[in-house]
């Protein structure tokens, strides 16, 4: 089976000749074959395969002119030919070999330029060598190392300037440290601390100026400090605050979001 793509250019828009191929022997073998399994070939799919079938010959296209091989040479060369491409132009060769060697020499790619080399790095690494990475200029590495660290560490970013870092937060901080959240000054992440905070404390929340905030706490509050929520302006929010004072079934309605 061939790929769709029914032409056989180089990464430079050229044909490829496989009469002064290089590897005239594998084409004979079997392994290799125009417009499905080149080293030559422009398209990644292609290179890929060549390389599945020839994982041998890898550590020599590990600094090919073409960023195309060399990312894909770098997933099946040695260890031991990868360090130097952690510092290639190109952010995908860079990652390739990242995610393949020792963690104590790619602790450096936690300043990588790119960002999505920085968003995947956060993967290989455990909470100690992340705690840099909480103070990242990017929002996105941020808000995925918030999504990795252990809890305590999340202190750091209860005041993170974006509110989609601090969501996580809410979501992952220890509950006795969520009362530094209540005052959030976005509602959506009242919201995921509401949900949260221990029962005692959400009174502090009753008189929250989103509606959200106020339905999750007369759901959760102790009947006995429902309160203003029973004469509260939204209709949900009072419905659900006298359901519960009544002593009747909370309510049934889908709450909007």
């Amino acid at each position: 089976m061939t790929d769709d793509i029914d032409e056989a250019k180089d990464w430079r828009g050229e044909d490829i000749d496989c009469a002064n191929c290089a590897h005239g022997d594998l084409l004979a073998q079997g392994r290799c074959r125009l417009k499905h399994a080149c080293v030559h070939d422009r398209y990644a799919r292609r290179i890929d395969r060549f390389f599945n079938w020839n994982p041998a010959l890898a550590n020599g296209y590990v600094r090919h002119p073409h960023f195309e091989v060399r990312a894909i040479a770098a997933k099946h060369a040695d260890v031991f030919v990868l360090p130097p491409l952690l510092d290639d132009p190109e952010e995908t060769v860079r990652w390739n070999a990242a995610r393949r060697l020792p963690k104590r020499l790619i602790l450096r790619l936690r300043q990588d330029p790119h960002r999505e080399v920085r968003i995947r790095i956060v993967s290989l690494l455990e909470d100690a060598d992340l705690i840099p990475m909480l103070a990242d200029a990017d929002y996105y590495v941020r808000l995925v190392v918030a999504r990795r660290v252990a809890p305590p560490l999340l202190s750091r970013l209860v005041t993170d300037e974006e509110a989609e870092v601090r969501k996580v937060v809410a979501q992952r901080l220890p509950a006795e440290w969520l009362p530094a959240m209540i005052n959030d000054p976005v509602a959506t992440v009242r919201l995921e601390v509401v949900q949260r905070l221990p029962v005692d404390l959400l009174s502090s929340l009753i008189r929250d100026p989103d509606w959200r905030v106020r339905y999750e706490v007369a759901g959760r509050i102790a009947v006995d400090q429902l309160g203003a929520l029973l004469e509260d302006a939204d209709d949900f929010v009072r419905e659900m605050a006298r359901s519960r004072h009544e002593g009747g079934p909370q309510l049934l309605k889908e709450m909007p979001r």
